[in-house]
C-alpha cells in the first residue's frame, strides 16, 4: 500500500495587496513531499518560496491572503485550520527552521529551556523529563557536551551550534514535515556541510519529509530528491534532481543553471603590474582584561603578508573567525592594526594616525556584504554617490555628472539618482554600492562578501561587473568570500586563512587542483555539489 504524502500543495494562490508589482505572491502552485523525501524549492528573491512555506505553517502576515487551493498536511488542510489547531500542529506534525538562528532564538533564555518549552506546550512531561529529553535531542544533533551546553545562552554558541539548536527544537517532537528556509546561507562551508549531513541523517532516521528552501544550487545537488523551480510566484519546472540540474527544460531553469559558478578555476594570465598595496607582518590583537573576568586575548590576524598588483584580484577564503574581514578592515583603516605595515604605493598607511589618513581614504574603498544596510534609506542615490567626491573637493555638478556615468557603468539608469534605496532590488543596491566606491577613483577595491547575499543569477551579473571594472580601471581588488565557487571564478590568486594565520596561498588554479595544506583540502571537500556540472547535459 502506497504511503500518504506528508505534504500536498494543490493549486495554492496567495494574493498580494493592491498596488503590488503583481496580483499574487504565488499562483496556482502544486507539488508534494513524501515521507523520507527532501524536496528543494529554488528560485530568485520574490519568486514565492518563503510565502509558500509560511502558507503551509499558517505564518502568513495579515496583508497576504490565501485565496485558492489547499495545503494538506497528512491530509489536513492547514489553510482551514483555526489558530489553536495550527498551534497544536506546529511542533507535533510540522516544524520550521529559519535562516538566521540568532533572531529566531530568544537571547535571554537558555537554549535547553527553549527546547523544553516546546515539550511543555505539547506534552505532559515533568520538568526533569523535559530537561532529559532536551539533552537527548541535543546529543542526536551532534552538539558537543550537551549536559553542559543545555544551560548556555545563544550568544555563547557559534552560528553552526545555534542552527543545530534550531534543528533540535524542530525535531524534538518527531514532526512528519520539516520546513527549512535557507538554513545554511549564513554558514561557513564546513559548518554547512555538517548541517546538511545532519538534516539528511535525521530525515533518513525518522522518515521525515523535508521541504528545503534555498538559492544555493550546490546545496540542492547535495541533498535534493526532487526540485521545484519557482519564478514570479509560479512553478516553472518540477522534477527529479538530476533531470532538473543536468537537463533543465525551461529557459528560466537553464538560465539559473548557467549562472552557477563552476568549482573549476579558468586559466588566468598572471598579473605583472606594480604592487598597488603591500602588507607585511600585519597583526591585530583584541584583548579584554578585568578583575572580575579572566584575561582574554584573541589574535584575529597574525603575521599576515600579502600584496595585490594593479589589475589583479586576490581572494581571501576561510571560515568565520579566520581573520578575513579583520585583514580587510585593517587595510581600509576602518580599524587600527596592532602592528605591521600597510604600504600604499610606498606610503605606510598602517602606522598613520587617523588625523593624517584623509588624503589616503579615497585610494582604498570597500563594498560590504549587505546592500540593504550599506545605503542610508533617507538619502537619494544621487546624494549617496556625490557625498565622498564633494568631501574631497569635487564641484557638485561635476560629481553629479560622474554619478550619472557610474550608474550607467554598473548597468542602471542615470535618471535614477533621485530615487531612494527602497526603490531598488538587492542586486541593484549592490551595483549602487559599487558605483559609490568607484566615485572617488580608488586604486584598491575591497569586496567583503559582496555577492554572498545575492541570488545566483544576480550574483553572476555582479561578478561579471566587478571583473569588468577591475579590467577597465586597472584596479587592485581584494575579494573576501566563503563561497569557493565564486572564488574559483574571479580570483587570480588565493589566500587561505585559518584562525588569523595564512595557511596556504598561490594561483587559484593551483590551489584548487593541488592543495598543499590539510585545511585547504578540508574546505574544498566540504563544498556542496562540488562534483556536479550544472546544466551539463543541456549544453552537450
Amino acid at each position: 500500500m502506497e504511503k500518504q504524502n506528508v505534504l500536498e500543495v494543490r493549486n495554492l494562490t496567495v494574493s498580494l495587496p493592491r498596488n503590488a508589482d503583481r496580483p499574487n505572491a504565488v499562483e496556482n502552485i502544486s507539488f508534494t513531499v513524501a515521507p523520507g523525501e527532501i524536496v528543494c524549492v529554488v528560485g530568485e528573491s520574490g519568486s514565492g518560496k518563503s510565502v509558500t512555506a509560511s502558507a503551509v505553517m499558517g505564518l502568513l502576515p495579515s496583508a497576504l491572503n490565501p485565496s485558492a487551493g489547499e495545503t494538506l498536511l497528512q491530509g489536513e488542510d492547514t489553510l482551514k485550520a483555526s489558530p489553536n489547531r495550527l498551534r497544536d500542529l506546529r511542533g507535533t506534525r510540522m516544524a520550521m527552521i529559519f535562516q538566521e538562528p540568532m533572531t529566531a532564538l530568544n537571547p535571554v533564555t537558555r537554549v535547553g529551556d527553549q527546547i523544553s518549552e516546546v515539550l511543555e506546550i505539547h506534552t505532559d512531561l515533568s520538568a526533569s523529563e523535559r530537561r532529559k529529553r532536551a539533552i537527548e535531542i541535543m546529543e542526536s544533533v551532534h552538539l558537543p557536551d550537551p549536559e553542559k551546553m543545555v544551560d548556555s545562552f545563544p550568544h555563547q554558541l557559534s552560528g553552526g551550534q545555534r542552527q543545530r539548536i534550531m534543528i533540535a527544537m524542530a525535531l524534538v517532537l518527531d514532526p512528519a514535515l520539516l520546513i527549512a528556509d535557507e538554513p545554511t546561507t549564513a554558514l561557513d562551508v564546513t559548518t554547512q556541510a555538517q548541517i546538511l549531513k545532519l538534516i539528511k541523517e535525521m530525515q533518513e532516521r525518522r522518515g521525515t519529509g523535508v521541504l528545503f528552501i534555498t538559492h544555493d544550487f550546490g546545496v540542492v545537488a547535495e541533498i535534493a530528491d526532487r526540485i521545484v523551480v519557482m519564478q514570479n510566484g509560479r512553478v516553472v519546472e518540477y522534477g527529479d534532481r538530476d533531470d532538473v540540474l543536468r537537463r533543465p527544460k525551461q529557459p528560466y531553469t537553464q538560465m539559473l543553471m548557467a549562472s552557477v559558478p563552476s568549482m573549476t578555476p579558468p586559466d588566468r594570465v598572471p598579473r605583472t603590474g606594480d604592487k598597488a598595496i603591500e602588507v607585511s607582518n600585519l597583526n591585530k590583537i583584541y584583548g579584554r582584561t578585568g578583575w572580575l573576568s579572566k584575561d582574554r586575548i584573541v589574535h584575529a590576524a597574525s603575521d599576515v603578508d600579502l600584496f595585490v598588483r594593479k589589475g589583479e584580484t586576490l581572494g581571501i577564503v576561510g571560515e568565520s573567525g579566520s581573520g578575513k574581514s579583520t585583514v580587510a578592515r585593517c587595510i581600509a583603516r576602518l580599524i587600527d592594526p596592532t602592528s605591521g605595515s600597510i604600504s600604499l604605493h610606498g606610503t605606510d598607511i598602517g602606522t598613520l594616525p587617523q588625523s593624517r589618513l584623509r588624503p589616503h581614504r579615497r585610494k582604498v574603498q570597500i563594498v560590504f556584504q549587505d546592500p540593504y544596510r550599506s545605503l542610508n534609506p533617507r538619502r537619494t542615490i544621487g546624494q549617496s554617490l556625490i557625498e565622498a567626491p564633494v568631501n574631497f573637493g569635487v564641484p557638485v555638478e561635476q560629481a553629479r555628472k560622474t554619478a550619472r556615468d557610474l550608474m550607467e557603468l554598473v548597468g542602471l539608469s542615470g535618471d535614477a539618482l533621485e530615487r531612494y534605496p527602497h526603490q531598488f532590488s538587492g542586486g541593484q543596491r549592490q551595483r549602487i554600492c559599487i558605483a559609490r566606491a568607484l566615485a572617488v577613483e580608488p586604486e584598491v577595491l575591497i569586496a567583503d562578501e559582496a555577492v554572498s547575499a545575492l541570488d545566483v543569477s544576480v550574483q553572476a551579473q555582479v561578478l561579471e561587473l566587478l571583473d569588468d571594472i577591475r579590467e577597465r580601471y586597472d584596479l587592485a581588488m581584494l575579494f573576501i568570500t566563503h563561497d569557493l565557487r565564486v572564488a574559483a571564478q574571479i580570483c587570480d590568486r588565493l589566500i587561505v586563512m585559518k584562525k588569523g594565520v595564512i595557511v596556504e596561498q598561490g594561483p587559484t588554479k593551483k590551489v584548487y587542483s593541488d592543495p598543499q595544506h590539510e585545511y585547504t583540502r578540508l574546505l574544498l571537500d566540504a563544498a556542496p555539489g562540488r562534483d556536479v556540472t550544472f546544466g551539463s547535459d543541456t549544453a552537450a
